[in-house]
């Protein structure tokens, strides 16, 4: 395996100066996030982009991935992560256009996995969104299929507030829902798997390893904990709204020697990436520098 970091919590740098920095720090592989150019920030870590993918060409591709080897850094996936299903139509059809250039950067690029949610439409039932869904991500699934490239689908519900409930913006959250998905749309999509959204809504990582782990295209190191005074004022019908807490790998509920257990068992044997939401360590640069050194002593004794 190999220590990843998702560049999102650098916005403020650019691509070759996160790769210096990962380098220089123990980190092989970047996440780079490739949000439209100029779009700006819609919720936190997104907007950002440290591949304009409208500037990949065949001819500059090569010059890319080589600059970045050098700096001891190799692509283990392009990370953008709205929402294909939104009920605005000109959105949806937005966000289709820049996730199929996306994947067609990934292409260029030589890097086999794009990082993305599936969406959905929070006013609408789960059925119908799946609906939906069979509808729009046909032709991303295609695009990918003739590129070499996989769709990773991370398990987040994307659900901020009660009222979001059920489908919240990211229909691809529970075991059920990604048997589904791998039916519907064959190998090209995978998972982004990412332990932290399994523990509030109480689904056991192993089990989920075993079941699921050939399906891993790119795994997410992230932790979360649960805030047991809020779960008491909130309830689980909040859904997690005032009790999860998004934590550094190490401060929070994840096993993590049984997480990676599991994904040697498995044959998982790809990147393990760092995905930065902790709060105690955003306010400064320094802390974020910080936050990611904190997550690499806590998943490195597992790494080889």
């Amino acid at each position: 395996m190999r220590l990843g970091l998702n560049t999102a919590p650098f916005g403020e740098l650019t691509v070759q100066e996160v790769a210096d920095w990962a380098s220089a720090n123990g980190y092989e592989m970047l996440e780079v996030c490739c949000w439209p150019s100029g779009e700006g920030a819609t919720r936190r870590y997104a907007g950002v982009c440290h591949i304009d993918v409208d500037t990949v060409t065949d001819d500059n591709a090569s010059e890319i991935v080589d600059d970045l080897a050098a700096r001891g850094i190799t692509i283990s996936g392009l990370g953008y992560y709205p929402n294909p299903l939104a009920p605005d139509a000109e959105q949806r059809a937005a966000v289709k256009e820049h996730l199929l250039k996306v994947i067609t950067a990934a292409s260029r690029l030589g890097v086999g996995v794009v990082n993305t949610f599936i969406g959905a439409d929070q006013n609408r039932t789960q059925a119908d969104n799946w609906t939906e869904a069979k509808s729009v991500w046909p032709e991303i699934v295609a695009h990918a299929t003739d590129r070499g490239v996989k769709i990773a689908i991370e398990n987040c519900p994307m659900i901020f507030s009660n009222d979001e409930w059920p489908s919240g913006h990211n229909l691809a959250y529970s075991p059920s829902s990604w048997r589904t998905m791998f039916e519907t749309f064959g190998e090209t999509v995978g998972l982004n798997f990412d332990p932290s959204h399994l523990v509030w809504q109480m689904i056991d990582i192993a089990a989920a390893i075993d079941e699921f782990g050939s399906r891993f295209y790119h795994v997410h190191a992230k932790d979360l904990m649960i805030d047991r005074k809020g779960l008491y004022d909130n309830g689980i019908m909040s859904t997690g709204i005032g009790w999860q807490v998004p934590r550094l790998p190490g401060l929070g509920e994840v096993d993590w020697q049984a997480f990676f257990a599991g994904l040697y068992r498995v044959g998982y044997d790809d990147v393990v990436c760092v995905e930065h939401e902790d709060r105690d360590f955003e306010a400064t640069d320094e802390l974020v520098k910080r936050g990611f050194l904190i997550a690499r002593d806590a998943l490195v004794p597992w790494i080889h």
